[in-house]
């Protein structure tokens, strides 16, 4: 396509979203609501033809030479898309975010003032190789009254267009227009650029969900606000005071459970206190169960297949089974290391000490902090939130899981009764 083509279907899209979103934003909760329904039990009835999609795109994907976490990003079997179909009745299930009145009061004049929840508009949204994402945005803005704008990598274009396909017969069921959740139909590189740049006057905000490079672009690229993270360094440490097997197991599913997942931990931090009985169990179960173990010196000493960590592994997303481990002086020395090499992601401390475990979560500055549980929680569905578009580690607007209730801005609504403003 031409840049000429290209701006004409993207100005299309735009135009449709916001025509969109300004009916949803004055939709009923029950319309919304049975979209969802009825877009969760397309689903279900067209799963086969969704896992056949999605055997064309991993078949495509192997051609191209991707392995490991990315194939498992992609891969969807029966379970994955009964989980989609469940999310979205989890999202309909929710409360309505759009309306709710977040504060009131009377001023003395007598003015009565509240501050209104909105939706934000027309989001956009730029995803690589997770094709569950398409269900996830999509019914995440529809329920907080939005327009969406999905731009689905080349990986999973054949899945994500069985599951938009779902997704419009939900609109058409309850009588709301396609526009509302959009598949933008061509995956020239081009058409990102000009989502990104030349869509101010359609799109409101811009949420990616993808790899470092993706994400970086998005943020440099954007003009419009974009809600993202550039990568998930997370980090689980083992307190002296940690119950050893809870610890194994912690550890072992926070890294393990899911490699290629934003809250995979990526470097675990051993308590110096507990270096003669912590370490070497728990880094055997990960080197036997397959993981390789990047660690300094003293977990060298206590597995000698652990090889040496370098500075860079600190700083390091693997998205793998691999993972950096290192000796620390208690939660102050955890502390540390993570507000220098972490990404202000998710954090896990072990402990059975209250004092320690409230230290860490008061004094780690991360979107997610945890006690005696798997980073791997880190995910809006285990929230209760249904889905989530991603896991932002923004400081304003959302902050962790962005589901509904952060897809919403506000408005003030002010009822008078003939108050004029004094000069």
């Amino acid at each position: 396509m031409t840049s000429a083509d290209i701006g004409q279907v993207m100005d299309g899209l735009g135009r449709e979203a916001l025509a969109a979103a300004r009916v949803l934003a004055r939709s009923s909760t029950a319309a919304r609501n049975s979209a969802l329904e009825a877009a969760a039990a397309c689903l279900r009835r067209r799963r086969r033809e969704i896992l056949l999609a999605n055997a064309e795109d991993m078949a495509a994907a192997r051609e191209r030479g991707l392995g490991g976490a990315l194939l498992d990003r992609l891969r969807l079997d029966e379970g994955r898309v009964a989980a989609m179909a469940a999310g979205l009745e989890q999202i309909a299930g929710l409360p309505d975010p759009v309306g709710r009145v977040l504060a009131e009061w009377t001023r003395p004049n007598g003015l009565v003032i509240q501050r209104v929840a909105v939706p934000l508009g027309v989001i956009g949204i730029v995803f690589e190789s997770r094709p569950n994402v398409t269900a996830d945005a999509g019914g995440l803005c529809l329920k907080s009254g939005n327009a969406a704008i999905l731009r689905c990598g080349s990986e999973s274009v054949r899945s994500s267009h069985a599951i938009h396909a779902c997704l419009v017969e939900g609109l058409a069921t309850a009588g709301l227009p396609a526009g509302a959740i959009q598949l933008v139909p061509t995956q020239d590189r081009d058409a990102v650029g000009y989502l990104l740049k030349g869509m101010t006057d359609y799109v409101d905000v811009i949420v990616p969900r993808g790899g470092k490079s993706l994400i970086a672009r998005v943020q440099q690229d954007a003009r419009v606000p974009v809600i993202g993270h550039l990568e998930g360094n997370c980090h689980v440490y083992v307190d002296k005071a940690a119950d050893v097997n809870m610890a194994r197991e912690i550890v072992l599913n926070a890294k393990l459970r899911r490699t290629g997942i934003c809250g995979a931990a990526e470097t675990v931090l051993f308590d110096r206190g507990c270096e003669a009985t912590h370490v070497a169990p728990i880094v055997k179960a990960l080197l036997d169960a397959g993981c390789e173990v990047r660690g300094d010196e003293s977990v060298q000493r206590a597995d000698r297949r652990v090889r040496p960590a370098t500075e860079d592994d600190w700083y390091t997303e693997y998205l793998d089974a691999i993972i950096a481990a290192r000796v620390v002086d208690g939660v102050d020395g955890a502390t540390e290391h993570i507000a220098r090499y972490g990404s202000a992601h998710t954090e896990s401390i072990v402990t059975d000490e209250p004092v320690a475990a409230e230290r860490f979560l008061a004094e780690v500055d991360s979107a997610i902090v945890l006690h005696n549980a798997s980073t791997q929680y880190a995910d809006g569905g285990e929230f209760g939130m249904g889905a989530e578009i991603g896991i932002s580690t923004d400081r304003f607007h959302a902050r962790g899981p962005v589901g509904v209730e952060q897809l919403v801005s506000y408005k003030y609504v002010v009822r008078g009764s003939g108050q004029v403003r004094p000069a």
